[in-house]
């Protein structure tokens, strides 16, 4: 879609466009609350200065609006309204061999209980092995550390889909 369809979406379809882009509920208001966007730029300024603004349990909310690194299968189920963006972003995992993706599994589940939230990686561009490989680099990382690399990462993600969603990809 352009800027002008977005600026002129009806408030529900502008919280759905947005909600794809990013799952944490304060974010999708205050980017509700500051349209219309003057420009791309103006976007994506914004949707920077919004993700800063939040706190770590907000940056948490948005961690749940994604699938586990390799688990595919809840792509189907749980995510459906991002399904289409996390399977184009992890579709490396597709061709990860099953030793790979056991390990991505443990290593999740690992993370997940050592931090309380799943990890979030940019996966665009990254094989699967990549993907390991970052995920037990960052297990030895503090609690205090590690969400802040992990909300770094959350805003790449973001910064993809406000890309796609002004490129009309979907």
């Amino acid at each position: 879609m352009t800027l002008d369809e977005l600026n002129a979406l009806p408030a529900a379809d502008a919280r759905d466009a947005f909600t794809r882009c990013c799952g944490a509920s304060a974010w999708v208001e205050a980017m509700m609350a500051r349209r219309p966007f003057a420009s791309a730029g103006h976007l994506r300024e914004v949707a920077r200065e919004q993700w800063e603004a939040l706190t770590r349990d907000d940056w948490r909310e948005a961690f749940a609006h994604h699938p586990k690194i390799g688990d595919l299968a809840s792509l189907e189920r749980k995510y459906a309204a991002t399904a289409d963006l996390a399977a184009r972003e992890q579709s490396a995992v597709t061709r990860a061999t099953r030793v790979v993706l056991e390990a991505l599994a443990e290593g999740n589940r690992a993370y997940q209980q050592r931090f309380g939230y799943i990890f979030i990686v940019c996966a665009s561009g990254k094989s699967a092995k990549e993907m390991l490989e970052a995920l037990k680099d960052r297990l030895g990382n503090e609690p205090a550390t590690e969400i802040g690399i992990a909300a770094s990462e959350q805003w790449k993600i973001m910064q993809r889909r406000l890309d796609q969603m002004l490129e009309g990809a979907r």
